[in-house]
């Protein structure tokens, strides 16, 4: 049954990352945000050697294996990270967003990958240099239809490898996946174009591949500590055993559902993250009132509060009530239960709360929250990417809301 209580391994990772985000993360928001993804890698090399010493309490959920000697303990690795990423993003979600050690392409191995795949490209991230994964899905004429991908991916039957041709955009810590360190970017390619959905895998595309090469670097409106790139792809060979996923195409989606399954497992990561920049203009908001004398009175009957106070507490219960809903989906990633419908529906939910919060933060401060003197406007832009990457909010609202009335893709949309 999940339980609401912080486990030892959770309190520990949030010492640390509290550590961090008040004192590496939080002094620099406001210059790295202008450098446009120059991010210290001096915090890069510590948050990796930092996380690396706290085993299992890092940001990649590596598959746990059983110890018949031991009492059987409940998974958490899930959980541990969720709390992880939202103290982190409480400190900057750019910074977060450079974090070693795993990402969006680790978390896909982790998801759809063989047990075999799993050992070869998650070890890797143990290693002593900080290490970057990342995914490539979107492209110019494929953002939330995912079968409209046109990246092609063909087996050379004579040498068994594959061969990806294709340009992949608005790529997440491409750069330092592909050029700032010996990583790997998850590519979607489809094997049959006429094959829809069916025919959508995903693979392994390390750096230093020959043939790939990584462009545009892209000027954003948030996260701008983080780098988003474009990467093309031009007769790039990988080894057969670089695809996730069965390689025979059959009329049902199965390679493509296992591709998606990453989805299940990330979007309430991503809703943990936006839930800490939520909380982080929540706390800032109530710092600056009471720092110039406005007493907020909380606890009293809605219709005796201001309406400021009643503003402050929908602030408060939106963050905390996406915060549960959250954890009820992470909780059940770490327990392998399918939670398609919960992952979406905190995705959507902590989307929309962060935008509200941020941009209620800066409404009630005015000129304070609108001017560049606190970080209030920084956190209503990098907010709004929340409600945007890994599935818009309108794609997780078609997702639960067809897993609630038993609907297929082709029923509602």
């Amino acid at each position: 049954m999940i339980s609401f209580e912080k486990s030892k391994a959770v309190a520990q990772s949030q010492y640390l990352t509290k550590t961090v985000a008040e004192n590496m993360m939080r002094p620099y928001s406001r210059e790295y945000d202008e450098k446009e993804g120059e991010i210290p890698w001096d915090y890069i090399e510590f948050m990796h050697a930092a996380l690396k010493g706290m085993g299992s309490a890092n940001l990649t959920a590596k598959e746990e294996k059983p110890d018949e000697q031991k009492e059987k303990k409940p998974r958490q690795a899930y959980v541990v990270m969720a709390h992880q990423m939202e103290m982190l993003s409480w400190g900057d979600a750019g910074f977060y967003l450079c974090t070693p050690r795993g990402g969006l392409g680790s978390a896909a191995v982790e998801a759809a990958g063989t047990p075999e795949q799993k050992e070869k490209f998650l070890k890797i991230l143990d290693g002593d240099k900080p290490i970057f994964t990342a995914m490539a899905i979107t492209e110019a004429d494929a953002g939330s239809d995912n079968s409209a991908i046109k990246a092609r991916a063909v087996l050379d039957e004579e040498t068994n490898e594959w061969i990806l041709n294709g340009e992949k955009i608005f790529v997440t810590a491409g750069h330092k996946a592909m050029v700032d360190t010996e990583g790997y970017t998850v590519v979607w390619a489809t094997l049959d174009p006429e094959a829809g959905r069916a025919g959508i895998r995903s693979f392994v595309v390390p750096a230093n591949t020959p043939g790939v090469k990584v462009t545009k670097k892209e000027i954003k409106l948030g996260i701008r500590s983080s780098d988003t790139v474009t990467i093309v792809m031009d007769d790039v060979r990988l080894p057969y055993d670089h695809i996730l996923g069965s390689p025979v195409i059959e009329r049902s989606t199965t390679g493509f559902k296992g591709a998606m399954q990453t989805f299940n497992v990330t979007r309430p990561l991503i809703a943990a993250s936006a839930l800490g920049i939520g909380r982080a203009a929540l706390e800032e908001t109530r710092r600056i009132l009471e720092e110039n004398g406005v007493e907020l009175r909380m606890g009293l009957p809605r219709n005796k509060m201001t309406n400021l106070e009643r503003e402050i507490v929908d602030m408060e219960r939106m963050l905390r009530s996406c915060w549960l809903l959250t954890l009820k989906a992470i909780w059940m990633s770490d327990q392998r239960m399918p939670n398609a419908k919960e992952s979406s529906m905190s995705k959507f939910y902590a989307g929309d709360a962060v935008t509200k919060i941020t941009q209620k933060a800066v409404e009630i401060l005015g000129p304070l929250g609108y001017s560049r003197e606190y970080l209030l406007e920084k956190w209503m832009r990098d907010g709004k990417i929340n409600d945007i990457y890994e599935g818009t909010g309108q794609i997780n609202r078609l997702v639960a809301a067809r897993a609630l009335l038993g609907y297929r893709g082709k029923d509602l949309r």
